[in-house]
C-alpha cells in the first residue's frame, strides 16, 4: 500500500502539472471506485472546475477545486496517479498512451479513471485491484465523511513530546501503534519495520514499557527513514509508480521489510518474520530483543 512517502511524492509530482488547470471531462470504466454519489454526479460536479491546490493528509490526496469542492483520492493497496496523454476509448477498451512518456501495456491496462485537463494532458488513476477510492463534494462534507479531522498527527511532523503521550497509556505492541492512523498518520508496514529496526526495538514491545531513550530513538528513526524515502520517491517493490510512471528508489534501501531470511545489516543474524495481528513484521531477533 502506498504510505506517506509514496503519497507525498505523488503530491509533489502532481502540483506543478495540474494546479491551475481546469477539468474539462472525466472518463471511467470502474464507476464503483466513486465512493459517494455516482460517476455521473462526479462528472457533473467537477467538470469545468479549476484545480486550486494539491495536498496530502496522511495517505489521502486532497485536490481542492473552485467552489469549495474537494476531490479526495485514497490509493489503497495498488493505486497510483499518473499525468500523461491518452486516447479516450469506449468502456470496453483500455486507454492507450499518446506521445512521449508512454507507459507499459501492463500499467495502461489498470487505468480506471481519467480526469481530462484543459491543456490536453490527463490525470489517470491506475489500480490493479480496484481498491482505490475517489470521494468528492464540498470540502467540509468530504473531511467529515472520510474522518480526516480524526486522523493523528503526521509522522513527519510529530514531536517527541507528542510521541511520548501517544505511547504512555497503551499496552499495545509498538508496531501496531505505529500503524494506527488515529494515533500517527502515514506509516504502514514498510516503514514501521524499518523504523523499528533502526531504533533497535522489537515490534511486539508494549509501548508503555519503552524507555525514554527508546522512544527518542523511534522518533529520530521515523524522521530519518521517512525523509530518506521521500527523497528517493518512495518504494516500488509492488505496484506503486510516480506521476511519470517511474519506480521509487527506496526499495533498494530497505532495511528489513521483505528481507525475510537475509542477514541483518548490523549483525548478520537472519531477519525473521512474524505475524502481528493481521500484519507481518520483520525484525532482527538479535538486535531487536523483546
Amino acid at each position: 500500500m502506498p504510505e506517506l512517502p509514496e503519497v507525498e511524492s505523488t503530491v509533489r509530482g502532481l502540483s506543478p502539472l495540474i494546479v491551475g488547470r481546469k477539468i474539462i471531462d472525466v472518463w471511467s470504466d470502474a464507476p464503483k471506485l466513486i465512493k459517494n454519489g455516482t460517476f455521473e454526479g462526479l462528472k457533473k460536479s467537477i467538470t469545468g472546475k479549476k484545480i486550486l491546490s494539491v495536498s496530502r493528509r496522511a495517505k489521502n490526496i486532497l485536490i481542492r477545486l473552485e467552489g469549495d469542492d474537494l476531490l479526495l483520492i485514497h490509493l489503497k493497496m495498488t493505486g497510483h496517479l499518473m499525468v500523461n496523454k491518452w486516447n479516450l476509448p469506449d468502456k470496453k477498451e483500455k486507454p492507450v498512451p499518446l506521445g512521449d512518456g508512454a507507459l507499459t501495456e501492463k500499467v495502461n491496462g489498470y487505468i480506471h479513471v481519467i480526469f481530462i485537463l484543459d491543456d490536453g494532458r490527463m490525470l489517470a488513476l491506475s489500480d490493479l485491484r480496484k481498491f482505490a477510492k475517489v470521494t468528492f463534494g464540498k470540502e467540509q462534507e468530504v473531511i467529515r465523511k472520510e474522518k480526516i479531522d480524526k486522523i493523528g498527527p503526521e509522522a513527519t511532523d510529530i514531536t517527541l513530546s507528542e510521541l511520548k503521550d501517544i505511547f504512555k497509556d497503551s499496552k499495545k505492541g509498538v508496531k501496531m501503534v505505529l500503524l494506527d492512523q488515529d494515533r500517527i498518520a502515514g506509516i504502514g508496514n514498510i516503514y514501521s519495520d524499518d523504523i523499528l529496526w533502526k531504533a533497535k526495538v522489537h515490534p511486539l514491545r508494549p509501548v508503555n514499557s519503552l524507555s525514554d531513550k527508546e522512544i527518542k530513538d523511534i522518533h529520530q528513526a521515523t524522521r530519518d527513514i521517512l525523509s530518506l524515502a521521500i527523497s528517493l520517491g518512495g518504494t516500488s517493490i509492488s505496484d506503486y509508480r510516480d506521476v511519470s510512471g517511474e519506480r521509487g528508489g527506496y526499495g533498494d534501501r530497505r532495511l528489513v521489510y521483505r528481507r525475510d531470511g537475509e542477514p541483518c545489516k548490523r549483525c548478520k543474524t537472519p531477519i525473521k518474520r512474524i505475524k502481528v495481528g493481521s500484519r507481518s513484521a520483520r525484525f532482527c531477533p538479535e538486535c531487536q530483543k523483546i
